[in-house]
């Protein structure tokens, strides 16, 4: 009967918000409008970063790099949340499963590594400013990019692999919002601890390595910072790292809380929250994080908006 159950299972139920059925068409508002500002905000800093001359530097090609990561992260598991709000329909297949999944994982993985090299990109230009232009070369930023894309891929694909060659026996209900790892590992058959071990392994390599790079560039910036003389040169050089300090607080802060912990502490109601924070609302803030932020972004958005206006008027 086991057995039977074992091949049988062609798809999930994602209960997401159906214990909130009179609030259904205002979740979908929400996330809708929250959507088209992660598309709006991510999309006008990548249009910004490449049109305007002044932010043609590593920094602001990294930004929009990450903008574009953001929009294809989001992308992943938006649409299909919004299209089960929308008609109700809550199934999705074990193939569409995995493909989500395994996209998400992919995605998520870039945007840690970027977050590495755009603070490595900041500890050069602060700790190293003579050797700036040297060092970040558009070829090595090219290939850093290249390299954050695709650093996890094969491990991350062998990953979805496993989790999905495990049997999955009971109720086929996912109680989550879209395919997540620790969900699925909860509907997992048998002793999976080999499984989460992988997990955890997984999580040190694509998400401690990547913080602890990130939190030896800021050692180092912040000792470099505290011996500058001037008072406006430490202000102009925190004010540089701020916004992205933020954003990363943001992301591992959510996204290490939802995966470091194991099957028996695992709670649904507390993952969806991290979840949503991570893929949602992280990916809605950094626009406004890094442009309101930024009175070089300011200006040349101000710039490419008298350029659109004034083009319209003539």
């Amino acid at each position: 009967m086991a057995e039977k159950n074992f091949t049988i299972m062609e798809e999930f139920i994602l209960l997401g918000f159906s214990e909130l059925p009179n609030i259904q068409g205002f979740l979908f508002v929400i996330f809708l409008v929250i959507y088209i500002n992660i598309l709006l905000g991510s999309g006008l800093i990548i249009l910004i970063t490449n049109m305007e001359p002044a932010l043609q530097t590593p920094m602001y090609y990294f930004l929009g790099n990450f903008s574009f990561v953001e929009i294809c992260y989001t992308s992943v598991t938006l649409p299909k949340m919004l299209m089960n709000l929308w008609r109700q329909k809550i199934n999705i297949s074990l193939l569409s499963c995995a493909v989500q999944l395994c996209f998400f994982l992919i995605l998520g993985v870039t945007e840690s590594f970027l977050l590495a090299v755009m603070a490595y990109d900041r500890y050069v230009a602060i700790c190293k400013p003579l050797y700036y232009r040297l060092i970040m070369n558009h070829k090595i930023c090219v290939q850093m990019v290249i390299g954050s894309w695709v650093t996890g891929i094969p491990i991350l694909i062998g990953q979805t692999y496993q989790v999905f060659s495990v049997p999955f026996c009971g109720s086929n209900k996912l109680n989550h919002v879209f395919c997540d790892m620790p969900p699925l590992m909860k509907l997992a058959c048998g002793n999976t601890s080999g499984d989460e071990f992988f997990i955890y392994i997984d999580c040190f390599l694509f998400g401690l390595i990547p913080f602890l790079l990130i939190l030896l560039s800021y050692v180092r910036i912040l000792n470099t910072i505290l011996k500058l003389p001037s008072t406006t040169g430490r202000s102009k050089a925190f004010s540089t790292c701020s916004s992205h300090l933020i954003v990363i607080c943001l992301f591992y802060g959510s996204g290490i809380t939802a995966y470091l912990q194991s099957k028996s502490s695992y709670s649904d109601t507390t993952d969806k929250i991290f979840s949503l924070f991570y893929t949602i609302v992280t990916p809605m803030f950094n626009p406004m994080i890094y442009s309101l932020r930024n009175k070089d972004f300011i200006e040349a958005a101000r710039k490419l908006f008298c350029k659109c206006v004034g083009g319209r008027i003539t």
